[in-house]
């Protein structure tokens, strides 16, 4: 397996195209095709009055907010939180950021490869 080191402005940012999602960008850093065989991270930016679209699925994450504002929902849950926090979202619980601040929010979020 090969060593991987990349600065997170070589990898190209995607528009985030997930139904119901507003102003994200995501950059995937660590990926299966790098040699990570179960774990993906991915850096997120989102605009201001961004939010990723409220869903569940199978798998648990965890996030770590590099900079800005955002409230996260986790369930009935309602957090905000911002630059230095880290969130970990169970699996097959309903969840949701938005960016609640003036600037671009920007995170770092780790999830399992699923099958």
């Amino acid at each position: 397996m090969d060593f991987k080191a990349v600065h997170f402005s070589e990898v190209e940012a995607e528009e985030f195209k997930e139904a119901d999602a507003t102003g994200i960008s995501v950059r995937w850093l660590i990926k299966k095709e790098d040699g990570a065989s179960n774990f993906a991270m991915r850096y997120f930016e989102v605009s201001p009055s961004g939010s990723s679209p409220h869903h569940s699925h199978d798998w648990e994450h965890e996030v770590f907010i590099l900079e800005g504002e955002c409230q996260v929902i986790c369930g009935d849950k309602r957090r905000n939180v911002s630059a230095g926090y880290a969130v970990f979202i169970p699996s097959n619980v309903s969840h949701q950021f938005i960016n609640i601040g003036k600037t671009k929010l920007k995170f770092l979020c780790l999830v399992p490869y699923h099958l």
